[in-house]
């Protein structure tokens, strides 16, 4: 894996040197993009609007529209906005990760300890072990700012990035029934998430859409004819509410015998 970031956590006066590596990867499939008459790859430029022509990547600056004429940063501005930001995951304060709506939740980042930063990084990962708690913190990565929590996953330290409040959209606009449902309704809804509880386990769940079209695209790279799709959707013959929970209590209980 290659770091996006070196920097250190700061925690209370001890600075802990690290490397920040992306945590995830996609499982899609990497599909490319063909002019359908003869299969060509179609291409992406970066275009000046007013002469047509491609820019390179080194002549591309980034500008902020301040009262009509462009302000050009460069790499050191973003550093002189807050020096000690842009290397530093500074904790704010520590809090109960369980009080973190998940909405907030983004990007995940595994941290590394570097050299000379190895003893602080097992401390501060076994204190959070311990404690239970999650250091709330502000870290700049690409030129901007974000929160992110900081926890434990097994022996590693992750960097968990988090959406400000205002990045939340408010609920106002949505229209919401106010009703309210019979406790029988209630109960029998309650029976069925008991019976379908169990517990965590994400080994169990793969991406089988990525692997049924990869299915796909070898049958068609074959030659196979392919036989036409047919949707298979279950609902229940009733409208009655009540109704449809019986069921859905009696098809788990049938599977399950």
């Amino acid at each position: 894996m290659r770091s996006l970031w070196t920097g250190a956590i700061g925690f209370g006066l001890v600075n802990i040197p690290v490397k920040l590596y992306s945590a995830t990867q996609q499982s899609d499939l990497d599909l490319d993009m063909l002019d359908k008459k003869d299969h060509s790859n179609i291409r992406f430029k970066r275009v000046n609007e007013k002469t047509g022509k491609e820019v390179p990547w080194a002549n591309i600056v980034r500008a902020y529209n301040y009262e009509g004429n462009y302000v050009v940063l460069d790499d050191e501005d973003f550093k002189k906005a807050s020096p000690e930001k842009t290397k530093m995951i500074e904790i704010a304060e520590f809090v109960e990760e369980k009080d973190v709506n998940s909405m907030f939740y983004e990007t995940p980042y595994y941290l590394e300890p570097a050299k000379g930063g190895e003893k602080a990084y097992v401390l501060l990962r076994d204190a959070l072990k311990k404690t239970g708690k999650t250091g709330l913190a502000t870290f700049v990565l690409r030129s901007k700012e974000s929160l992110a929590l900081l926890k434990t996953s097994d022996k590693v330290l992750v960097l968990q990035k988090i959406r400000y409040e205002e990045e939340i959209r408010a609920t106002e606009d949505l229209k919401i029934p106010e009703t309210t449902p019979k406790p029988a309704e209630i109960k029998m809804a309650i029976s069925l998430i008991d019976q379908l509880t169990g517990e965590f386990d994400i080994s169990k769940y793969k991406d089988t859409y990525s692997s049924e079209l990869m299915k796909l695209i070898e049958a068609k790279a074959k030659g196979k004819k392919l036989p036409k799709p047919t949707m298979k959707v279950v609902h229940s013959t009733s409208k009655d509410l009540m109704e449809q929970l019986k069921a859905s209590l009696e098809t788990k209980r049938k599977k399950a015998s």
